[in-house]
């Protein structure tokens, strides 16, 4: 079976059908104009996604539907910046939206002008998906970002929301994440929705079986489970490593039936 991050590819798109009002703009007053690469690194560092649209000018093509789908996207932080020395450290040659994240050190652009219409929505769309945290929430929005993502390899903690260790589990594999940035992406899968069922089936569990760690490689189109046993930071941090270290592929894989021993 093929990774189970697959999604429509439809979702992918982001030039929407919808044709741009004549409604008056909104006011950029609320966000942070970003003029030197030290702001933009600060504003870079304050969390573990951030969003920076680069515009000339408020007339430049998108501004204002960026405008609205910054309020549609918080508590995600959104930037503007218009210093064209400040585009160049980032690789930015005309009016762009980027999508800064440290779990895979990655940078997703949206060009404006490869884009034949922008509404709000399709920004406010696009920032979403592509919203891959230290540990982000399987949904099917999130699933392209980290199906997109050049970081092809999973940790999945599986547990059921409202669970008396949900909570605390997903702290603590949060906790291990930054320790992989650029490795491996961190994913929260919630057993008790039915969604989320064929993804627990592909690693032979069922939400009975939760809370599990699993390890999926997509490149390998693989994957392992941890040993059960408590879900420590220390065990998590073991379970990674060893994929790393390649000692993981050497091991049976998750839902794979066991060797039947010849009499």
């Amino acid at each position: 079976m093929k990774t189970f991050l697959v999604v429509v590819f439809s979702l992918l798109t982001v030039c929407i059908l919808a044709d741009v009002t004549d409604e008056e703009a909104p006011s950029d007053d609320a966000l942070p104009k970003l003029t030197d690469v030290e702001a933009v690194e600060a504003f870079l560092d304050s969390d573990d996604v951030a969003v920076i649209g680069f515009f000339e000018g408020e007339e430049s093509y998108g501004y204002k539907e960026f405008l609205e789908a910054a309020k549609a996207v918080k508590p995600i932080p959104v930037a503007l910046c218009s210093d064209k020395e400040v585009w160049a450290n980032y690789s930015i040659a005309t009016d762009t939206i980027s999508i800064f994240r440290k779990a895979d050190v990655g940078q997703e652009n949206l060009q404006l002008s490869d884009a034949k219409k922008v509404d709000a929505d399709g920004l406010t769309r696009f920032i979403k998906m592509n919203n891959v945290r230290y540990i982000t929430e399987y949904n099917q929005v999130t699933a392209v970002g980290l199906f997109q993502s050049r970081v092809k390899t999973h940790i999945l903690l599986f547990a059921n929301r409202g669970s008396a260790d949900y909570s605390k589990l997903q702290k603590r594999l949060g906790a291990v994440a930054p320790d992989f940035s650029g490795k491996l992406l961190f994913v929260l899968v919630n057993g008790a929705v039915k969604g989320n069922e064929r993804s627990l089936g592909y690693f032979g569990l069922t939400s009975r079986d939760l809370p599990r760690v699993g390890l999926y490689d997509s490149d390998l189109d693989k994957k392992w489970l941890m040993p059960k046993g408590d879900i420590t930071k220390d065990a998590v941090r073991a379970f990674c490593q060893s994929f790393l270290d390649g000692e993981l592929q050497e091991t049976k894989e998750a839902g794979q039936p066991e060797a039947k021993t010849e009499l």
